[in-house]
This record gives structure tokens, C-alpha cells and sequence, in this order.
């Protein structure tokens, strides 16, 4: 048997299998006996606030004895996020705090490469010269910040770079959800939406795993929809940890998601089996839209995908079958987000195929969560910097990318140009992380000025002049995050530690002192103390108030409501089959198939990434308890197809040499019928090259290693999976 057939209750039967399932999924809790414990601790001090290991921002409870030392936490059960359950990843992350691989003091480069302690004072001063020498000689827009977006980071990054005058802040999306959040802005005007799972009679995922992004209040919802009967599938080269919970998996071959969602708009188009009314009343461009689709058969897409055409075919009338309680719910780092030249064009896709279904806002469909936010500030003190006279960099070059997250790559090759000579970085491994590590080093060591701010040494901060300590998330209070979903809330991150590290400085005090000595103080006049308490009262809390009601409170006059949507944020007011601004950029106008920048060949394989839940990116790879895990069940080994490795002589566990264009590395291998043979999957949190981080140096490898360096046209993603690798034996 073949995974292509493969049964849910035959994968069950494989007891490594699951083990290794299981631990990729990181799913576990504190018994009822420890959460007794910690309600019977009274010398210890119980503080909420909000996990950090990933963007997912669930509420707990830490308790923490007199010495400062954590003892344990323990999920809130009212938070919308997590229902009081917490995943393995959140747990682990908290020892990132006590790491002995913790940044402890500021660091500056010498011209032997060298990192030499610096005072605080004397690091402010020599980059705010810096900062000071660059705008005087180029302007504000030849500076740029790159930072990772959570409450305080977003908000003094941003200031300070406004306050400068400068437009250029960038954050992750560039390598996360750029092209999905471009992409549907163009068809529907909004950036995101989710399927209400629990409702729904029927969903297709597009590489979205909810048991590898580990929310666990997102795999509650996938189990209840499986419990009720919904019928789930999953669309993913990899059989992933959702798979556990889907009643069918197609292995589609990578970067070909966009054929086969076409291909099944041509089944419900070609019948006529679609919300006619809808799209007659709520949309504009579907007769274009619907003469490209002749083309696109089931038999054309078969061909493309590696998908039968009648499973095509079965699908998408069972989708229709089951509408308007039935939607494709999009990926984020997969095949929406920014891994191909299609990705955008395939997030529009999605988009348009959901509106054939007619369930845009109807319960089971398509949904619109509500949203939350602070009110209008009245005092002066909080008034924002004048807005940059300059757009942000990239913006021109890619018509269609989302502002609020910009093209930070292309930003970065701006550096050898002369356009962009100062660079910062708050909790940011760009170069890590976002594209080829070679190339970016390269761009970032070539700046005037490069700063970065983290609690561990990166290969980012590895390649920047000045490398500031940072507080972890438990040793500093944020600005509150106002969250949208079923049940907006807001929370708070609030300090659950008292520093470890004397030097190390929260990032509100680093960019208050570092905006003084820049010239530009006047900005931050207020402490984030005060800012909090400030958010809060506009909507009649205070800071006060909101830790006596446990560090966050839902918006209960505010609940998701479902309602058809037949109002859109796009010119034309509907949804758009056609774009305009797709045309300007020099795509099509409706979408139709658009190949992948390249192609495997004979005896060559498309390299792929992917979420493990235990891990949040390189973020979490230097956590001991956490690495202890990948290390338990080989989770840092690449995956190559039981049937491919016959041919190739691979066996389990044999280390294999992959060789690209860019680089050759070496790792074990899982070998396993749950991966398309078309692909070799490395996870995305592995082959750190920091000495510095003595627990993840050079453990597996780095996909990212592998990717040329490349900007997906219009859209700006990174288009970090088109890349095509060879494999053998090492040694062979």
C-alpha cells in the first residue's frame, strides 16, 4: 500500500509512526495534579501574561517563588487562543531565559571580526553619529529596520524609525505570508480570512497543518469539526501532522496547488454548479475569469499535479456538494505564502473559488473574525511622528506587496547599491531565516551601520557591526495586543521575572535612549508603563484593571457574527475575478496557470520546507528541552520517498549528501511513503551556524541554505521553495 491510498486507521497501526507524529505535533499539558499543585503554592507568586514562542499569543499563568526563579505555568482556560491548554513548544521556550547562551551585554565588531563588550552609553553614541552622518548624506530613506511583529517591537520600532523620518520598517512577511496577504487583497480586498472549521461541513486545506502551527485552540477546533462528521482534507507534499485528523490527503506535487484549484473551478464552472446569485451580484470579471478555466480540465491538471483527474473531479463537486458550509482554508508559509512564483497568484485562486461556493460569511464558510483595537489617544505625548515623506523601499518594484509588511529583501540588496547604509534588527534573524544566509550576510555586511537587538546570537547578529541585549518576554511588560477572532480580547504580556542579566535592556528603554541620543527623544516622552495604562482606558481599563482581571478580557459586545458578505474593500466594492492593478504589474488580469520559476528534472527533486510544532522557526532551535525532543525522535532528518531512496540505494538513517546550485550539505534521512517522490523535505528550524548556540550548532541542516536568492515578481514573496536539488548516498 501506497500513502496515495493510504487509510487513516493503517497510518494509526505504525506505533513509530505515530510517536514520531505525536512528537512533531507537540501537544501536551500539565495533569490535573500539577495544575492542584500550583493552586496550592502560596509563597509563590502567580503572574499572567502571554506566550511568545510563537505569533499565537496564548494566556497563562506562571508562578514564580521569591528568589526570581520560574517554577511552572499552567494555560488559561478563558483564552480564546489556547483553552487552557498549552502546546510543548510554549513550555520549553521559557527556559530560553535561563540559557547560558543568553546576549548579555552590547557587543561591537572590530576589524578582525572580533566581538568586543562596549558600554551602553558608548553604543548609542557611535550609532546615533552614524544614524546623524547617514541622513545628513542621503536622507532618512537610507535607513531601514527589519523587526519581528509583537506589540512593544511593532509599535517603537516603527516610531523611531518615523521619527526619523524614515519609512522602511519591515517585518517577517516577507518570508511567512506576504504573497497569501497580496494576493487576496487583490481578489477580496482583505488580507486574511479563516474557515469556521467547527461549522463546516466540509474543508480543504492548502498546506495549512493546525497541528504543526500548534495553536491549540485551533486543533480543538479541527477535532470538533472531525467529531461532528465535517469532511477534511488535506492538500501537502507531506503527509503532516494534521493528517491524523483528515479523512483524505492528496501528495500534490509542489508549486502545483494553482493547477489543481483551477482545474476544480472548471468542474463547478463547466457544470454550472456554483452560487450563480453571488456571483452575479457580488462580483465583477467572472466572464474572463470563466473562459480562461476552458482550458484548465481535470485531465489538464492530472498531468501537472500528480492528482488523478477524477479525484479532482470528486473533490470539487463534493466541496459544492456540501456548500455554502465548505471553503479552502489558505496556507501561510506553504504554497499561499511566499514559496513559489504562484504564490499570489494561487492565493487569489483560493480566494475566487471560495466565492463560487457563495460562503463568504455564512457560518461554516468563509469568515471575517471581528476586530479589536485600542482607541484614539488624547494626550500629546502619544501623538505619532509626522508620516515619512518617502514610500518604502520596494514598494514601486513590487506594485502588489503589502505595505505594512514591505519587501525587506530586496530592501537588503539595496545595501551594495548605496540606496540603503544603515540597517537595524529587533528579534529578527533575517539573514537566517528569510532567504539564502550567504547573500543577505553579504548585503548586511556591507552597510555603514547595521544594528542588531536579540536575546541569543543569530547568524544576523553575526553579521552586524553592534549586537544589543534584549530582555526575554518573561523580564518585560508590552504594550497591550488587541486581538481579533470568534471573541476579540485584548492581553497583556506582562513582566513575570525580574531581569537576569543586569545589562540587558527591554526594548522600550533601548529605543527611548536610543531615539534621545539620535536627536529625536521628544517622541518618547512616557514610559510603556504609561502607554498601557493609556491604550487600555480607551476602552475604559486600565493596566491596574486588567491584571485584576487576569491579563486579558474578551470583547463580548463584539462576537464574530455570520452574516453572507456581500461588501468588499476593493475599487469595484466585490469581489474581483479581475484585478487592475495584477494587469499593471504584469500579470494577468484573472488568474490562470502560471508555472513555478523551475522544475525538477529526471533524478532531481524540488527541496520544500515546513513547520515541526516544537519549534517555531530558528527561534526555538537552541531551547535544550526542546532540541532534546528533535534529537529523541530524529526530527531534524530530511525525507526523501521509500520508493525514490530504493532507486537511489538510500536506506533509513543514512546520512545523504543535497547538492543546489547555492550549496552542498549533509544529514540523515527519514525515508517514508509519506512524502510526493517529486520532493526531499527538510524542516525549516534546523543547520543553525552559530557557535554562540552551543545546543543548536550544527544540528541538521538549513533549508534556506539551499535557495537562491530570488523576489517573486509583483508580490514580493521569497519564493524560498523554488529551488531543485540533487541527492545521493554520502559517500556514493
Amino acid at each position: 500500500m501506497t500513502e496515495r491510498t493510504l487509510s487513516r486507521r493503517s497510518f494509526l497501526a505504525g506505533s513509530a509512526a505515530v510517536a514520531a507524529v505525536a512528537a512533531g505535533s507537540g501537544y501536551v499539558s500539565f495533569s490535573n495534579w500539577e495544575r492542584a499543585q500550583a493552586d496550592e503554592r502560596p509563597e509563590e507568586k502567580p503572574v499572567h501574561s502571554l506566550c511568545n514562542s510563537c505569533s499565537s499569543k496564548c494566556g497563562f499563568t506562571a508562578y514564580v517563588r521569591p528568589d526570581n526563579r520560574f517554577t511552572t505555568m499552567v494555560g488559561d482556560k478563558e483564552h480564546p487562543y489556547c483553552d487552557g491548554t498549552l502546546c510543548a513548544r510554549g513550555y520549553g521556550y521559557v527556559s530560553a531565559t535561563y540559557s547560558e547562551d543568553r546576549l548579555t551585554q552590547p557587543l561591537k565588531r572590530n576589524d578582525a571580526g572580533e566581538y568586543a563588550a562596549i558600554s551602553w552609553d558608548d553604543a548609542y553614541r557611535e550609532i546615533a553619529e552614524k544614524v546623524k552622518s547617514i541622513i545628513a548624506s542621503d536622507g532618512p530613506a537610507a535607513l531601514a529596520m527589519i523587526q519581528d511583529p509583537r506589540p512593544s517591537g511593532s509599535f517603537y520600532t516603527k516610531r523611531f524609525m518615523h521619527a526619523l523620518g524614515c519609512a522602511n520598517v519591515y517585518t517577517h512577511g516577507v518570508a511567512c505570508n506576504m504573497s497569501k496577504v497580496s494576493g487576496m487583497t487583490q481578489a477580496i480586498g482583505a488580507g486574511d480570512f479563516t474557515v469556521d472549521v467547527a461549522g463546516a461541513d466540509m474543508v480543504m486545506f492548502i498546506g495549512r497543518s493546525y497541528a504543526d502551527g500548534m495553536r491549540p485552540g485551533s486543533l480543538h477546533m479541527l477535532q470538533a469539526a472531525r467529531e461532528k462528521g465535517a469532511y477534511l482534507v488535506m492538500v501537502d507534499p507531506r503527509y503532516n501532522a494534521s493528517c491524523l485528523y483528515m479523512d483524505e490527503w492528496l501528495p500534490i506535487r509542489p508549486g502545483t496547488d494553482l493547477a489543481l484549484i483551477l482545474a476544480m473551478a472548471n468542474v463547478l464552472v463547466t457544470a454550472g454548479t456554483y452560487d450563480k446569485d453571488y456571483v452575479e451580484n457580488y462580483s465583477v470579471g467572472f466572464e474572463d475569469w470563466a473562459a480562461r478555466l476552458e482550458e484548465y480540465t481535470p485531465e489538464w491538471a492530472a498531468e501537472i499535479t500528480g492528482i488523478d483527474a477524477a479525484t479532482i473531479e470528486r473533490v470539487a463537486e463534493k466541496m459544492w456538494e456540501c456548500a455554502p458550509r465548505a471553503a479552502i482554508e489558505q496556507g501561510w508559509r506553504a504554497s499561499t505564502g511566499c514559496s513559489y512564483q504562484n504564490s499570489g497568484e494561487t492565493a487569489r485562486a483560493i480566494c475566487l473559488f471560495n466565492t463560487l461556493l457563495g460562503c463568504w460569511g455564512v457560518e461554516g464558510g468563509a469568515a471575517f473574525p471581528s476586530s479589536a483595537s485600542a482607541g484614539k489617544l488624547s494626550d500629546p505625548r502619544f501623538a505619532a511622528p509626522a508620516a515619512p515623506k518617502d514610500k518604502i523601499i520596494g514598494a514601486a518594484e513590487y506594485p502588489l506587496s503589502a505595505s505594512s509588511m514591505g519587501v525587506s529583501t530586496y530592501a537588503l540588496s539595496q545595501i551594495p547599491e548605496g540606496r540603503v547604509k544603515g540597517v537595524f534588527f529587533y528579534q529578527s534573524n533575517c539573514v537566517g531565516g528569510y532567504s539564502n544566509p550567504a547573500k543577505l550576510a553579504e548585503f548586511v555586511e556591507a552597510a555603514e551601520l547595521s544594528v542588531c537587538i536579540d536575546v541569543q546570537m543569530t547568524e544576523t547578529c553575526l553579521a552586524c557591526q553592534y549586537v544589543l541585549p534584549d530582555t526575554t518576554y518573561l523580564e518585560r511588560l508590552e504594550v497591550p495586543e488587541f486581538v481579533g477572532g470568534r471573541i476579540p480580547y485584548v492581553g497583556l504580556r506582562d513582566r513575570v521575572l525580574e531581569k537576569i542579566h543586569p545589562e540587558t535592556r527591554p526594548v522600550d528603554q533601548i529605543f527611548t535612549e536610543l531615539a534621545e541620543a539620535c536627536g529625536v527623544g521628544e517622541h518618547f516622552q512616557f514610559t510603556v508603563e504609561e502607554l498601557a495604562d493609556a491604550q487600555l482606558q480607551t476602552i475604559g481599563l486600565s493596566l491596574d484593571g486588567l491584571r485584576e482581571l487576569g491579563g486579558f478580557t474578551t470583547f463580548p459586545d463584539k462576537p464574530q457574527k455570520f452574516a453572507l458578505k456581500t461588501s468588499w474593500n476593493t475599487p469595484s466594492k466585490k469581489v474581483q475575478f479581475t484585478s487592475e492593478a495584477c494587469e499593471k504589474a504584469g500579470l494577468p488580469a484573472s488568474p490562470g496557470w502560471l508555472e513555478p520559476m523551475v522544475m525538477p528534472g529526471e533524478g532531481e527533486f524540488r527541496l520544500i520546507g515546513g513547520k515541526q510544532s516544537i519549534h517555531t522557526h530558528t527561534q526555538t532551535s537552541n531551547v535544550d528541552t526542546l532540541m532534546a525532543i528533535s534529537k529523541q525522535y530524529g526530527l531534524e532528518r530530511a525525507w526523501i520517498n521509500a520508493d525514490v531512496a530504493a532507486k537511489l540505494g538510500i536506506a533509513d538513517n543514512d546520512e545523504i549528501e543535497i547538492t543546489s546550485s547555492e550549496f552542498t550539505g549533509k544529514v540523515h534521512v527519514k525515508v517514508t511513503q509519506l512524502l510526493e517522490p517529486t520532493s526531499l523535505y527538510v524542516p525549516s528550524h534546523y543547520g543553525r551556524n552559530v557557535a554562540e548556540q552551543r545546543i543548536a550548532n550544527g544540528v541538521g541542516i538549513a533549508q534556506m541554505d539551499f535557495v537562491p536568492f530570488h523576489v517573486e515578481p509583483g508580490y514580493g514573496g521569497t519564493m524560498s521553495q523554488e529551488v531543485i536539488v540533487t541527492v545521493k548516498k554520502a559517500g556514493a
